[in-house]
């Protein structure tokens, strides 16, 4: 009974970690905390990393994602500079991708600061997307999912073509509102909802831990 009562205290305090996160020693309880950061990428969920370190990319900027992964994208807390992932396409890459025939439109977070948002990778098809700030991608922020290794539309030049557009970008609208419809990818909710999911996907399996550890006290 006590290696048992041993486990369900182990299990309770992961499952606070889960709710809550563990604590940070470097942070005092009066400061801030800090502002979202790309972690490690784990089976089937993709880390990415919006304007890392002041600079205007997404890092990793082109990735390999099967059906069925989580892409993930992080926004700093970059003060007035917000920021988006945008989808778009090869030929047009500084352009809202537009609902045609059948298909939706793009996704679209918004522009945003200091949250996430979380894509559902649906086909292996390619994905483009660029941040719509004004002029971001005419600087070369853009990034791609399972983009071709060979032929035209590699990821390297899907990047030259944003880059040939520079200055002469065309300012694209923000509402405030995300869309949340895509094509080969679509977002599993409104911005942070990557955290919420993630914290009740751990919050569930903790409990059902308790309950099993519980059922043999």
């Amino acid at each position: 009974m006590l290696f048992f009562q041993s486990l369900l205290s182990l299990a309770l305090a992961q499952l606070a970690v889960a709710q809550y996160g563990a604590p940070d020693p470097s942070q005092s309880s009066s400061a801030a905390g800090p502002a979202p950061s790309a972690p490690a990428d784990t089976a089937g969920h993709h880390n990415i990393d919006v304007f890392p370190n002041g600079t205007y990319v997404f890092h990793p900027a082109n990735i390999t994602a099967n059906v069925g992964d989580l892409v993930t994208f992080y926004f700093p807390n970059s003060g007035a500079i917000s920021h988006s992932v945008t989808q778009s396409s090869f030929a047009n890459p500084c352009t809202h991708l537009a609902a045609n025939g059948s298909d939706p439109a793009g996704f679209d977070s918004s522009l945003l600061t200091s949250t996430t948002f979380t894509l559902n990778i649906t086909s292996t098809n390619p994905i483009w997307f660029h941040c719509k700030q004004v002029l971001h991608c005419g600087m070369g922020m853009v990034g791609s999912i399972n983009a071709p290794l060979t032929g035209n539309n590699t990821h390297a030049n899907y990047v030259a073509n944003a880059m040939a557009i520079g200055n002469n970008e065309v300012t694209e609208t923000d509402t405030g509102t995300p869309v949340l419809t895509g094509v080969n990818a679509v977002p599993v909710g409104p911005p942070g909802s990557s955290d919420a999911m993630r914290v009740a996907a751990k919050g569930g399996l903790y409990f059902a831990v308790v309950a099993v550890l519980m059922s043999l006290i």
